[in-house]
């Protein structure tokens, strides 16, 4: 029945961030139209957080090893805004988009489905 998410980045330099996706992350993308790219994400999963707060949803893009991916990064101009934090699930750090957005990025120490 669902076969699949479409992922949406609300940000203030559209263009900027899409170039980070594209030529920063190297993700394959096709024009929708008029320059606007859609791109193909990675495998992704989704887990449900109690929160007292809000009810809110949040990205956080994935790796094999945090300290290799943020030093290839770090090499491509990427700003991490966040230091590496150890959880109990995993390992996480956040990076700046150019848009001004932010994104969690993580090692995940979990089970994956």
């Amino acid at each position: 029945m669902i076969n699949g998410a479409h992922v949406v980045l609300y940000t203030r330099d559209a263009e900027a961030d899409r170039a980070f996706l594209r030529d920063t992350l190297g993700w394959a993308h096709v024009d929708a139209g008029h320059g606007w790219l859609v791109f193909q994400a990675p495998p992704a999963e989704v887990a449900c957080h109690p929160t007292d707060g809000e009810p809110a949803h949040e990205l956080m893009l994935m790796c094999d090893d945090l300290d290799a991916t943020r030093r290839q990064l770090a090499g491509r101009g990427v700003e991490f805004t966040r230091p590496v934090e150890e959880a109990r699930w995993g390992r996480v750090t956040a990076l700046r988009l150019p848009g001004g957005g932010e994104l969690a990025l993580y090692e995940p120490r979990h089970p994956r489905p």
